[in-house]
């Protein structure tokens, strides 16, 4: 199994539990929506994560991670962290919590 796949198993799995959650071929990786918001990308070689733009800094500073740059613009709140990283599983369920932290955030800002 690749690594790739061994990540697609540990993100399903920690997704599982949630109620609105699906999955979308996006930036040529499969992403996984939750709440019909981007929450984490797996990709071949990387992950691509929505975080808190307030811990982005310092989530770019951990090892194998970097901003995401689109257009020449450095992406607040947008990562990805190499595979090659996330080889154990505690590794995988940091970067996935802190996806929902932020999607749980979004989701209420969106509330009337």
């Amino acid at each position: 199994m690749s690594s790739q796949e061994k990540i697609l198993v540990r993100v399903r799995s920690a997704l599982a539990h949630l109620p609105n959650v699906s999955e979308k071929k996006m930036f040529g990786k499969l992403a996984f929506m939750v709440n019909n918001k981007l929450c984490i990308a797996v990709g071949k070689e990387e992950i691509m994560c929505r975080i808190d733009p307030s811990l982005h800094d310092s989530s770019i500073t951990k090892k194998g991670c970097k901003p995401v740059v689109m257009r020449g613009k450095e992406m607040k709140g947008y990562v990805y962290i190499n595979n090659l990283y996330l080889l154990k599983e505690n590794e995988v369920e940091y970067w996935i919590d802190l996806c929902l932290e932020i999607n749980k955030k979004i989701a209420k800002q969106l509330l009337p």
